[in-house]
This record gives C-alpha cells, sequence and structure tokens, in this order.
C-alpha cells in the first residue's frame, strides 16, 4: 500500500462535464497506444463519468469513516457511541473494498491518496493500541514481567547452578594458585588488582575508596557499568539460538571470574568486606544476568524440543515472553549500575552495605513472587 507521508490529500470531486478537469486530475495506469485529439477527449470524459459513478453511493461511508477515525485520533475511543463502534471496522472493510476497486478502475490521484491514507488511519484505530506507553509500561511491571519470569524458573534455577559451580571451581583454582587470576580475569575486568595487590591497596583503592563525586559516579561509571552489563545479558540471551549452549559457557564464565576475585580477596582477609562491597549491587546485577541466561535457555529448549507446536510457533510464542523478560532485565541493569556506580561508595561500611544488599534482595523476592499473582489466576485477564 502506498502511504502519502505529506498532509491529508484534499478530497475533490471532478466534474463530470469538465475535459480539462478530468485531464488534471485523472491519469490513466498503463499507457494505452496514442489516440488523436477528439478521440482523448472522449476517452477523458469517460473516465471521469466512471470516477465519478463509483463515488456515488460510497462518498458517505467514506465520509463518516473519515469524521469518526478524526475523532478518535483527537480525543480516543470515548467520543464514539456504541453504535460507531460497531460500525467502525465495517465502515473499515468498506474502505479496503473501495481502494482495491479504486486501483483497477478509477484513474484518480486525489481518490486514490485519499482511500489510502483514510485506509491507514482506519487500520490504526481497528488494530492499534488503545492504551499509551505509560499504561503499557505499568501494566508490563505490574503484571507481564512478574509472571514472565515465574514462568522460567527452572531456567533461572540451572542458570544459578552454572554460577555457582562456575565460582566454586574459580575459587578452588586461584586459592591452589594466585597466578590462575591472571589467566581467569582480563585485564580490563580486573582494573590493576592481583596476586601482588597487598590488603591495604584493596582497602585504599577499592573496598572503601574515597566518593569521586555526583557527575564520576552516578553518570560518568554508572552509565559505563549500565552499557557492559547490558551487552552482557543481551549476548546471553541472543546466544541461546545457538542450541544453548554459548549461554552455558557464558553463565559458568561469569562464575569464574566472581570465584576468582572472591578467592583472591579471601588471600587478603578481605572476604567479608569484599561480598559486603560487591552485594550492595550484586544481588539486583546477578538477579539480571541469571534472567537473561534463563531467557537465553527457553529459546534453546523451544527450537529443540518444540512439543507439539512447530518450531516456528513455538519461538514466537515463548521467544516474545523470554524477550519480555530481557526487556525488563535491562530495568534491573539500569538499578544496579545506579547502585554500584555511586551508592556503593557513598555506604563507606560494611555492614551498612549487608543491610542494603538485604534490602534489595528482599524487594525483588516479594516483587517477583507476589505481584502479578493475580492475573495468574484470571482476576485480572
Amino acid at each position: 500500500m502506498t502511504v502519502s507521508t505529506g498532509a491529508r490529500p484534499t478530497f475533490r470531486q471532478p466534474a463530470a462535464d469538465s475535459a480539462q478537469t478530468g485531464a488534471a486530475n485523472d491519469q490513466p495506469i498503463s499507457g494505452p497506444r496514442r489516440l488523436g485529439p477528439e478521440s482523448e477527449n472522449l476517452a477523458r470524459s469517460a473516465l471521469v463519468l466512471r470516477s465519478a459513478e463509483f463515488r456515488k453511493g460510497r462518498e458517505a461511508g467514506w465520509r463518516k469513516l473519515d469524521d469518526m477515525v478524526d475523532r478518535l485520533e483527537k480525543k480516543g475511543l470515548s467520543t464514539l457511541s456504541a453504535q460507531e463502534v460497531e460500525e467502525l471496522p465495517l465502515l473499515y472493510r468498506s474502505v479496503m473494498s473501495s481502494l482495491s476497486v479504486a486501483r483497477n478502475i478509477v484513474l484518480d490521484r486525489n481518490l486514490l491518496l485519499y482511500l489510502e491514507n483514510l485506509s491507514l488511519r482506519a487500520y490504526l484505530a481497528v488494530y492499534g493500541p488503545r492504551t499509551g506507553i505509560l499504561k503499557n509500561l505499568g501494566s508490563f511491571i505490574r503484571r507481564d514481567f512478574p509472571e514472565n519470569v515465574r514462568a522460567m524458573r527452572w531456567h533461572m534455577a540451572i542458570i544459578f547452578a552454572l554460577l555457582m559451580v562456575g565460582g566454586l571451581v574459580g575459587y578452588l583454582l586461584v586459592k591452589s594458585d594466585m597466578n590462575y587470576f591472571n589467566l581467569l580475569v582480563p585485564e580490563w575486568l580486573a582494573g590493576g588488582r592481583g596476586p601482588d595487590s597487598t590488603a591495604e591497596d584493596l582497602m585504599r583503592t577499592e573496598l572503601f575508596a574515597p566518593w569521586p563525586g555526583f557527575v564520576d559516579t552516578f553518570i560518568v561509571f554508572a552509565n559505563s557499568l549500565f552499557r557492559h552489563n547490558t551487552i552482557v545479558g543481551l549476548m546471553a540471551f541472543g546466544l541461546g539460538f545457538a542450541f544453548g549452549l554459548p549461554t552455558v559457557f557464558l553463565m559458568a564464565y561469569n562464575g569464574l571470574t566472581l570465584g576468582a576475585f572472591i578467592a583472591l580477596h579471601a588471600d587478603k582477609g578481605l572476604t567479608l568486606d569484599f561480598i559486603g562491597w560487591l552485594s550492595i549491587h550484586g544481588v539486583t546485577e546477578f538477579l539480571a544476568i541469571i534472567l537473561c541466561g534463563a531467557a537465553g535457555l527457553v529459546v534453546a529448549e523451544k527450537i529443540i524440543f518444540p512439543g507439539e507446536m512447530s518450531r516456528l510457533d513455538a519461538l514466537a510464542l515463548h521467544g516474545r515472553r523470554a524477550a519480555s523478560v530481557v526487556a525488563g532485565s535491562v530495568i534491573l541493569f539500569f538499578i544496579a549500575g545506579f547502585l554500584e556506580g555511586g551508592c556503593r561508595q557513598l555506604i563507606n561500611n560494611t555492614p551498612g552495605r549487608y543491610l542494603m544488599a538485604a534490602l534489595t534482595g528482599l524487594v525483588w523476592f516479594l516483587y517477583f513472587t507476589k505481584v502479578g499473582k493475580a492475573g495468574e489466576n484470571g482476576s485480572e485477564r
């Protein structure tokens, strides 16, 4: 369908007795062989008459639909009566039928543009969303996100187990030989930390480093963390299409690096301080990573075991739900970036950090176990 990107075309009634008007408004779709001037005038007059005849009996319905769509666009569905709501899809089908016929027999460009524009506007009125962005976002947060998370709880358990196994392996390797730290943790992630770091260095530059200011923490650093974590989460989800194997390896590797960091700080006698420093944002951050990894496993499962549905149908249904969980995880990554970028250094004592971690953990536990449950029983649907 050709859609005019400018203003709505003016709907003009051609004069049936004016060959000049017909020449201006009616252009042949296909190029017939060249006729003499008198024959061309007769052909144009016949086309104008045919266009006028086509409008007769249809124009009233077009104008009625135009008025209804115009009111709906400006003030919403409440401006239409119950009878008009019932008539809306019928008038839409009628104008689509008129457009189909007009493309074959009517040569008035203004009429074609008018019908195309009206058809598009009517389509959005009939099939478009009835709620705004904020209302849809509210519905997503209050119902869809927690419901879809609960539906993949076993996938989350698998990802959590992978992280724990990876963490244990990384911890044992580095604990047995500190040189493994440099093998498991890339230099950009280590950030200068390593086997040669002393407890005083870690306390001064990492665990209890002075707060560098609002801009550096809440804007620059938090934004960098948000982008990095979001990329990791999207990779964990997207790699699920490769039968989930890259997702499994990525989750296990995240566990390895976590275990390596814990072993490094444990060697310096800073285990509790490091876990407190990590947990203030880690509760939210690792929850989001687990959700993205679980979404990747859902995709992998439906590729390998589609069940009674075809693979495409299974992916269309469950993939959409998994994608909604990833979208919600992006919100969690944003919150984690805020906590890690600024709040971690503002709360400059280990007990306070554990308290903050416990509060965020309690909030997420209540949210994902309680919110939206009424909708699963059908009372909100």
